[in-house]
């Protein structure tokens, strides 16, 4: 009896030990992947492409609504670029969190935002955008990566 209580007892504290070694509770881990994404944003939003890309597994691949095909990691900011080179700047956002999971290693997630792109020079608001993101995260040596993702515009309804 008493091996068994010695094994369970240290059965338990190597489960607390794994959990405390991947970082936390799955809650605390979410609301890591959720600053992760705000984060993102803000990249996006200052032209940071340095920082952008650094939250990417270089082993990505990913379907952004503005490419015909799947994007590895060398495509990653075309998209940003392709604004700023129109003189165009992320000048507010808006998201909308919907989904998280965490499991292990891997988080996947899936939120809605509203994008004003406004011109440079006069700060005039130009475009709106909306879509829909899925972002799949990998914890790699303690760190968050997008290791995948798609994104689509929202439906007639906003949705």
């Amino acid at each position: 009896m008493l091996k068994t209580i010695a094994f369970l007892l240290a059965l338990t504290a190597a489960a607390f030990a794994e959990d405390l070694a991947n970082n936390s509770s799955p809650a605390r881990t979410e609301a890591q992947i959720w600053n992760l994404e705000k984060a993102y944003w803000e990249y996006v939003e200052g032209n940071d492409l340095e920082k952008y890309r650094a939250l990417w597994h270089e082993d990505f691949i990913g379907w952004p609504f503005v490419s015909p095909e799947p994007v590895r990691t060398d495509h990653i900011t075309d998209w940003i670029t392709d604004n700023t080179s129109k003189g165009l700047k992320l000048q507010s956002y808006a998201i909308e969190q919907l989904a998280v999971r965490v499991t292990s290693d891997v988080a996947i997630d899936h939120y809605r935002i509203k994008l004003n792109w406004a011109r440079n020079d006069s700060g005039e608001v130009v475009r709106t955008d909306a879509m829909r993101i899925t972002h799949t995260w990998i914890r790699t040596n303690g760190t968050w990566q997008i290791i995948g993702g798609m994104s689509a515009p929202v439906n007639a309804d906003g949705k």
